[in-house]
């Protein structure tokens, strides 16, 4: 009889996991197209908690939004140079663990980059580079040295009067992980985040298969040179080979380096995979600027973190544990 019991629930379990199904919604949120994709048992239940998700990133980009004037953002750029602002903990753990990253990067990401002055347009209407004087006067307001963080009063500081910080270069990546842990809490079994590029996935597909990722290479978008399952973790793909600028022969990139305020050269695309989607936006952030040589080295020193580049002339080169051609 227990025989019986047993062989019956294992049936039962089987035709649950079968009937369910993937439920995706898209829509514009913090500027910016997200997908939503979870694994549920019906359409109704899909739908409550991809709500719960746009819920969540909502109220992540009020926190840190530095256009909404309401936002503890937008109050400690308000009194920069004047005073320190008491910020949840939330907030200032974000801006600790970015301080974290500029300082790993060597100031190749820095969330002051909003002090730059906005003398590059990548929209064909540049027809000169600015001089070396206007380029150099253009990020004198960055350092996120400048950035003072008091952890006992919890209080965020910008040293200099007109400084700023913003989260274009981490947001989204950490609006997604806080959405996948909220509807992992919420027991969804499975899904994926993919803000813009973001993506961050959990669980497995209905039928028992990773997700996977198709790498792409910009200069021949038909065609995936990689397909790459991706297991509870994240891939942030970074790059828009449209926007840029060429001067004597020479491409720039719209990604700046903020100690310089000159645009990144020589690559078109980087792929980073890591646990969270929020360090691997940074890190794809940083190795533009930091260029394929130096950015490969740093990918190989740190745990659990992989990259994929594409340079100017379309060659791929990846960090140590990737081999590619498994996936052509």
């Amino acid at each position: 009889m227990n025989k019986y019991k047993i062989v019956f629930g294992f049936l039962l379990l089987s035709f649950v996991l079968n009937a369910q199904q993937i439920q995706k919604r898209t829509l514009k949120l913090m500027g910016s197209r997200f997908d939503i994709t979870v694994v549920a048992n019906d359409t109704l239940e899909a739908s409550n908690y991809i709500n719960l998700a746009i819920e969540e990133i909502t109220r992540i980009e009020k926190l840190i939004s530095s256009w909404d004037s309401n936002s503890q953002t937008s109050e400690i750029i308000r009194n920069a140079g004047i005073k320190p602002i008491k910020v949840d903990k939330e907030l200032f753990d974000l801006i600790e663990r970015a301080i974290a990253i500029s300082k790993l990067t060597d100031g190749a990401f820095d969330i002051s980059y909003a002090s730059m002055d906005k003398i590059w347009t990548f929209d064909g209407t540049m027809t000169e580079m600015p001089s070396e004087e206007i380029i150099k006067a253009s990020v004198s307001k960055v350092g996120y040295q400048n950035i003072i963080l008091d952890k006992e009063n919890g209080t965020v500081f910008l040293k200099l009067k007109g400084m700023k910080i913003g989260f274009g270069g981490i947001g989204k990546g950490y609006a997604a992980d806080k959405a996948k842990s909220l509807l992992i809490s919420k027991g969804v079994k499975a899904g994926i985040i993919n803000a813009s590029g973001d993506m961050n996935t959990w669980g497995k597909q209905p039928n028992g298969k990773d997700w996977t990722v198709a790498i792409t290479n910009p200069l021949n978008k038909n065609n995936a040179f990689a397909l790459l399952p991706i297991s509870n973790g994240a891939v942030v793909t970074s790059g828009d080979y449209e926007k840029y600028v060429t001067f004597n022969n020479k491409r720039y990139t719209h990604i700046i380096d903020p100690k310089t305020g000159y645009p990144s050269t020589g690559i078109i695309s980087v792929s980073v995979f890591a646990p969270k989607a929020e360090l691997a936006d940074a890190l794809a952030t940083s190795i533009f600027v930091m260029g394929t040589e130096v950015g490969i080295n740093i990918i190989n020193q740190l745990a659990n973190i992989e990259c994929i580049i594409i340079d100017d002339e379309g060659k791929i080169y990846s960090s140590q544990n990737i081999n590619i051609k498994n996936y052509d």
